[in-house]
């Protein structure tokens, strides 16, 4: 649905968007992470068709964004981080005026627009003067424009700023119903919104994307060990962990992350060296009862960090 090939875009001397290249399919939710400046927003309006790039290319639906802008914007419902309405129109004067932009038929726009307002909980202040409705009720609104006229790809740049926590929570319930439909690319610097929604991530730092796919998967990429905690039965901590250390293919000392009859302890093994089963198979031949093996694998708030503390040029990712 979304193809971005050798991205570019510079304002003067600054490069915003370095060869940046990604696809996302159809029913896929995306998120796109980065700190603040990291060009994501960048990206967003170029796939958008507000900003042209410098230098690659980028196609919504085989079609090409540069060629035939209004073509790909009619593919796509954009919510912009600050919510594009109009702050002396009604709720309901607003929507009629962003179905007359979409040119959508004049005797389906009543039908369209009772149904994206249900539809994001924005129905009960469809009378409401839009300066007047608080920060989530303004981003609902924002929200049904962008999915007026039912469009194929939802572009989101960090839906959630300014929202209390229950909305929130209502926000990404509603994104995750609407990504059952549709294709979405969401942009944030918030790792719990990415890691309820998202189905893939993308990482950009200082213009460029720094990891790509399934935080899981990133993860195992960036680790570099295979790490542990196992829970032992029966058996103190001092008389384990003398055991577990002269396990041959440690690749550290192992510790102790809790004392008791039942311990537990962390280890770790070089990647890709079968940690998993040379555990169980110490602990059988100790005749030690395992309760629990956890592999330990960095959370996306630790890949985040990870990756953009350092410039693109020295990850190697």
């Amino acid at each position: 649905m979304i193809k971005v090939s050798h991205l570019s875009r510079s304002y003067g001397q600054f490069q915003a968007v370095r060869d940046v290249s990604f696809e996302v399919g159809k029913g896929q939710i995306v998120g796109l992470l980065g700190p603040n400046g990291a060009g994501k927003t960048t990206v967003m309006k170029i796939l958008t068709g507000y900003h042209y790039p410098s230098t690659g290319d980028a196609w919504i639906k085989g079609i090409d964004v540069q060629a035939d802008p209004l073509g790909a914007q009619a593919l796509i419902g954009y919510l912009p981080e600050s919510s594009p309405v109009y702050p002396d129109l009604t709720v309901l004067e607003y929507m009629e005026f962003m179905a007359g932009v979409r040119r959508l038929p004049t005797a389906d726009r009543e039908e369209v627009i009772d149904r994206v307002l249900k539809r994001t909980a924005a129905d009960g202040f469809r009378n409401k003067v839009i300066g007047h409705l608080s920060k989530g009720q303004k981003q609902r609104v924002g929200l049904a424009q962008a999915i007026l006229g039912d469009p194929e790809i939802l572009i989101l740049d960090e839906p959630t700023t300014g929202l209390d926590p229950n909305q929130i929570l209502e926000f990404r319930h509603l994104i995750q119903e609407i990504g059952k439909e549709k294709t979405v690319i969401l942009s944030t610097h918030i790792m719990q919104e990415v890691e309820a929604i998202c189905d893939r991530v993308l990482i950009m730092n200082q213009g460029q994307i720094v990891a790509e796919g399934e935080a899981s998967d990133i993860a195992k990429n960036l680790q570099g060990e295979e790490r542990f905690k196992v829970r032992l039965k029966g058996v103190t901590a001092s008389t384990a962990l003398e055991s577990l250390a002269r396990v041959p293919g440690l690749k550290s000392a192992p510790t102790v992350a809790e004392e008791g009859l039942d311990p537990l302890l962390e280890c770790a093994f070089p990647k890709d060296s079968g940690g998993g089963e040379t555990l169980f198979d110490w602990a059988v031949s100790q005749r030690y009862k395992i309760v629990a093996l956890v592999p330990q694998t960095l959370s996306l708030e630790d890949l985040f960090v990870q990756l953009t503390k350092e410039t693109p040029h020295e990850q190697n990712v």
